[in-house]
């Protein structure tokens, strides 16, 4: 049982920052963020010619497709006008990418946070509580200190940050767009640098929570 304990604590201390990642991201896949940011001062505009209103329409349509259940189709059947569609084959097959990576977030969250809890329901009937906190302190403090390496790699280079991040998780060069096409016009760079700062903090605030709460509560048992 000792063995297993501790195996189930580092477990805890490794799935923390991963849920708190996972939750940030979720955050910033609801319309608010995105509409912010198109709204925010100095936000480049598309010099291709989406207006406001446009790049509204076609962002929302474009991040629900990546959280709901519809096909491909969903976004294949989008025309910006009578013949031209939203986006090209290339762009569609890069939106087939990341709705798997991102659906497959979505299960994992959920499940993350369940498996949490699991261990913690199995540390109370077992009478080692206040480890488990500590391990939820660990892991929070894990999520602060890795995430402030990513904000440090965007503050050097976020071209090099994300370029990496696109490697590790897509294919060859499939990610690549030219800057007429309709996913570089509605998410340029400056709206991924954002995205990459929001979650950092949210990711930062959340895992010094968790790791002030947990060692908070393994004082008390």
């Amino acid at each position: 049982m000792t063995a297993l304990r501790k195996i189930l604590l580092v477990a805890v201390s490794i799935l923390i920052p991963f849920f708190i990642l996972m939750t940030s991201i979720r955050v910033l896949l609801f319309p608010v963020f995105t509409e912010l940011e198109y709204r925010r001062p100095g936000f480049p505009a598309d010099p291709y010619g989406f207006t406001l209103q446009d790049r509204l329409k076609w962002s929302r349509i474009s991040v629900d497709y990546l959280t709901n259940s519809a096909g491909l189709d969903y976004l294949a059947d989008q025309k910006l006008d009578a013949t031209t569609p939203l986006y090209n084959e290339r762009e569609l097959s890069h939106m087939l990418d990341v709705k798997n990576l991102v659906q497959f977030m979505l299960i994992a969250w959920p499940l993350t946070g369940i498996a949490i809890l699991g261990i913690g329901l199995l540390a109370i009937r077992s009478g080692w509580l206040r480890e488990f906190w500590l391990a939820i302190s660990r892991g929070g403090w894990a999520a602060v200190w890795f995430i402030i390496a990513v904000l440090a790699g965007v503050a050097v280079s976020f071209n090099a940050l994300f370029t990496g991040f696109h490697r590790i998780f897509f294919s060859g060069d499939t990610w690549l767009f030219l800057y007429t096409d309709s996913l570089i016009r509605l998410f340029p760079m400056d709206f991924w640098r954002d995205a990459f700062i929001v979650m950092g903090v949210l990711m930062l605030a959340g895992g010094i929570a968790v790791g002030l709460f947990g060692r908070f509560q393994a004082n008390k048992n």
